[in-house]
């Protein structure tokens, strides 16, 4: 158990949206380690079949799991969407629990909402899954989802700052539906869209709540590990590594904006 215990937290992404999810789960648990893997040469995830994503879990499950890990965190919501039962038996193979995105945020945006109108905003993997839908009908309380896709978001976000005119006018097209449907409550279904949560915020309007995931999945991880007897004790800092599979100067350029942290030499990894 003491072995497993100072293992890293593994944690993976189609690109550096994740890291707004490893970004808080840094300040919540400052003690554990972490190690990341953004699979940048197969962005976008949310473009992709189910097939697909299913079979690229399964690669970096895998590329994650064989190096040791104690627990395995699918920060990407197209991932989860499709592929989480593929990641759970990898995991399984290698006694590890799975964490994902989806079901923690649906259980903040079930508790938060007062009028039970409660909007999704995602990728078209995402929105085709229906898993947005499924984990919000499970939560025991009636609620009206109103999901809209927004199939260029995340590409804009991952190609970096400054955002044009153009990008505003997408994101209030993609809030229309939602003010339409007068949600007070959305999910943020993909891990890029925090980074233009003020914009989000200024089109909804301030009594608009944003859920998204580095909360949530944070207060999952930390429950997850007290559960398993996993977590480190002590209160010396951890450490956090990176890995990509595609250009390792662009991810950590990019990266450290998303993380608003130093992403140090990020290691690159070539998957088929």
């Amino acid at each position: 158990m003491d072995a497993q215990r100072s293992l890293p937290i593994a944690m993976f992404d189609s690109g550096v949206g994740g890291l707004t999810v490893l970004h808080e789960c840094l300040v919540s648990l400052p003690e554990e380690d972490f190690v990341y893997l953004g699979d940048d040469a197969r962005f976008p995830y949310g473009a992709r079949s189910a097939e697909e994503l299913r079979a690229n879990v399964s690669q970096v499950s895998r590329c994650l799991l064989e190096r040791g890990a104690k627990l395995l965190v699918i920060a990407c919501n197209s991932a989860t969407s499709a592929g989480l039962e593929t990641a759970r038996e990898v995991a399984a193979a290698h006694d590890v629990e799975v964490v994902s995105v989806i079901g923690p945020e649906a259980e903040i945006a079930a508790a938060v909402t007062q009028t039970g109108h409660v909007g999704v905003l995602a990728t078209p993997a995402t929105v085709r899954s229906g898993a947005y839908r499924r984990a919000l009908a499970s939560q025991h309380r009636p609620l009206t989802i109103t999901e809209v896709e927004a199939p260029d978001l995340a590409a804009v976000i991952q190609r970096g700052f400054p955002f044009s005119e153009s990008v505003v006018e997408m994101v209030r097209a993609y809030c229309r539906p939602l003010q339409g449907a007068e949600v007070d409550t959305v999910v943020l279904g993909c891990t890029h869209y925090p980074l233009v949560a003020p914009m989000l915020q200024r089109t909804l309007g301030r009594d608009v709540r944003l859920v998204s995931a580095g909360h949530a999945i944070a207060a999952t991880v930390q429950r997850t590990l007290a559960d398993s007897g996993l977590a480190r004790e002590g209160g010396e800092e951890g450490s956090y590594s990176f890995i990509c599979t595609e250009d390792p100067h662009a991810f950590q350029e990019l990266g450290t904006r998303f993380l608003q942290m130093p992403l140090g030499e990020v290691e690159l990894v070539e998957l088929p």
